[in-house]
């Protein structure tokens, strides 16, 4: 598939440099916090652990589900499956209806691994990190990553969505990830105003508290419309953002920085 006469692996890559660029400036130039953990050599250890867990798992999935989103809309529509091939659902209707699904698909199997105990042993690495910055965004295990994606290719195998809304999908689910990860300050006015439409940094990060309360609330990636409706959005951290403390409790003895402890976390008791 190609988008503006790239292929999609190309257009993938350039939106995930240039997004990735600019928040890492955003925050490096506007920090919300400044931790030990966010600077010096503590930082580094956690950029080069997370930074290299969205390389294995980017490895993994091209192993294990080559077609990944985009190649599972493509295979659905070449086969006309799915609801709105045989609906014959006008394109530009089912690209909305389908990027809607798939965001609240996303919150759903977010509040999954929450719940589910076998889920939450491979999620919790994402939560063990005791930073919170744009790399956090990248810091899912391997194994998280291709269970999301074989329930992604099942929602697009229902639908049979258009595959440009796909790949636009997945382009703005990973860009609002490290939006909403990244330890940039936004000024509260206008923060409370694009937390009306959108999960804000401040929003997600309550979600990232080592407070267990706050770690079920605001489950949301792209839009924040889910957890209002369903009761789990959470306006602000009880000590506040700057005394707030940020991963697991269990692990703060600085191995969530490493990247075989991360790895082989989802296998400890």
């Amino acid at each position: 598939m190609e988008l503006f006469g790239l292929s999609e692996p190309v257009v993938r890559f350039i939106a995930f440099g240039v997004i990735f660029t600019s928040m890492a400036l955003f925050e490096l130039l506007n920090p919300r916090l400044e931790r030990s953990e966010l600077v010096g050599a503590i930082k580094a250890r956690r950029w080069f652990t997370n930074l290299s867990m969205v390389v294995i798992s980017s490895v993994a999935l091209r192993v294990i589900f080559p077609l990944a989103a985009v190649g599972t809309a493509l295979w659905v529509n070449d086969r006309d499956y799915g609801l709105f091939n045989y609906l014959q659902t006008p394109a530009w209707i089912a690209g909305i209806i389908a990027f809607v699904v798939l965001d609240f698909a996303v919150w759903l199997e977010h509040v999954a691994s929450h719940k589910f105990h076998i889920l939450w042993r491979i999620h919790r690495m994402h939560h063990s990190d005791p930073g919170f910055d744009v790399t956090t965004a990248l810091r899912f295990h391997p194994l998280e990553i291709v269970l999301s994606m074989f329930w992604k290719a099942l929602i697009i195998l229902a639908l049979g969505p258009p595959a440009v809304a796909v790949l636009l999908f997945e382009i703005v689910l990973n860009g609002t990830a490290m939006f909403n990860h990244s330890n940039a300050k936004i000024p509260a006015g206008i923060d409370r105003l694009l937390r009306l439409v959108l999960v804000t940094p401040d929003m997600h990060r309550v979600h990232h508290s080592s407070d267990s309360r706050e770690t079920d609330t605001n489950y949301g990636f792209n839009f924040p419309f889910w957890d209002r409706i369903f009761r789990t959005y959470w306006a602000q951290p009880r000590l506040g953002h700057q005394g707030m403390e940020i991963g697991l409790k269990d692990y703060r003895d600085g191995s969530p920085v490493k990247l075989g402890w991360s790895l082989l976390l989802p296998f400890r008791k």
